[in-house]
């Protein structure tokens, strides 16, 4: 991740104005403009740590004189205490990214604990485990990120980088065949068609039309295996629709290759982490200052 990109950056500055607008009254108010203190950001759970690179970001753009300092690294496993990162410098700037910091920081983390928890569980079967597009809006480069930071893989980041037919596709144009054959006409020969089926019967039109992928939608575990069987390696199979931990398992066993989860990013629990000021420090590096 190019964490000085425009995307990136831009993404920052429409957050922190969206939290700051014309100013942090609160602190404003409070906290002299001239006071120092040393933050740090930690664990109150266990999992798999995501973000941290971004959260130095943030509070370079707050104060770029902000001192930050790495505790962990991004993929890293904490526990409750663990100390992530501390920050040193004007407390009114601490504060103000605070929120914008954690909020990405949690999400993030939550989703590379989330993937890695789910490639534990199938740790024994040769298959990865990938997202999709369902992602926060305006979003997407930060969580499939903490996917690849939890151990799974990326899918298509959007519509322009892989050609996917889905059920809207094929009834649009009448046939999987149909759909493959103008597809493949009209992207360059670099980029993989993946055609998305329902039973056996699509699978074999997926195959004899030439999918390059071939997506099994919503099979049973049982049906899953007849279709890798019958694909037998001519395409790269790719289970998908209503899995989680309760069914991983049984999927992977099936013989697919990948296990698509959008799940990985829009259903997860933001990961409980704090900033709190040290106050022992608070004396100390105002007499400095």
């Amino acid at each position: 991740m190019n964490w000085n990109h425009e995307v990136v950056t831009d993404i920052i500055k429409t957050c922190l104005r969206e939290d700051i607008g014309s100013g942090d009254v609160t602190t404003e108010s409070v906290v002299p403009e001239d006071h120092w203190s040393e933050a740090y950001i930690t664990a109150k759970e266990e999992g798999v740590i995501a973000g941290l690179p971004l959260v130095k970001k943030i509070f370079e753009f707050v104060d770029c004189h902000l001192r930050f300092e790495y505790l962990k690294q991004d993929g890293d496993k904490v526990t409750y205490g663990d100390h992530l990162a501390k920050i040193t410098g004007s407390t009114a700037s601490i504060l103000k990214g605070e929120r914008l910091a954690l909020n990405f920081l949690q999400r993030m983390s939550g989703i590379a604990t989330k993937t890695a928890d789910l490639k534990e569980l199938i740790k024994d079967y040769s298959v990865r485990i990938v997202d999709t597009r369902k992602t926060t809006p305006g979003l997407r480069i930060f969580e499939k990120y903490a996917v690849k930071v939890g151990g799974g893989d990326n899918h298509r980041m959007g519509l322009y980088d892989a050609v996917m037919i889905k059920d809207n596709h094929i009834e649009s144009v009448g046939s999987i065949t149909t759909a493959i054959e103008k597809a493949r006409k009209a992207i360059p020969h670099t980029m993989k068609i993946e055609v998305e089926v329902e039973d056996l019967v699509g699978v074999k039109e997926a195959l004899e039309a030439g999918a390059d992928i071939i997506m099994l939608d919503n099979m049973s575990p049982e049906l899953m295996k007849k279709a890798v069987e019958l694909i037998a390696g001519r395409a790269i199979t790719e289970a998908s629709g209503n899995i989680d931990e309760t069914n991983i398992q049984s999927k992977a066993a099936s013989g697919i290759d990948v296990i698509s989860m959008g799940t990985l990013t829009h259903t997860i629990r933001s990961m409980d982490i704090s900033l709190n000021i040290n106050p022992k420090k608070i004396e100390e590096l105002n007499s400095r200052h």
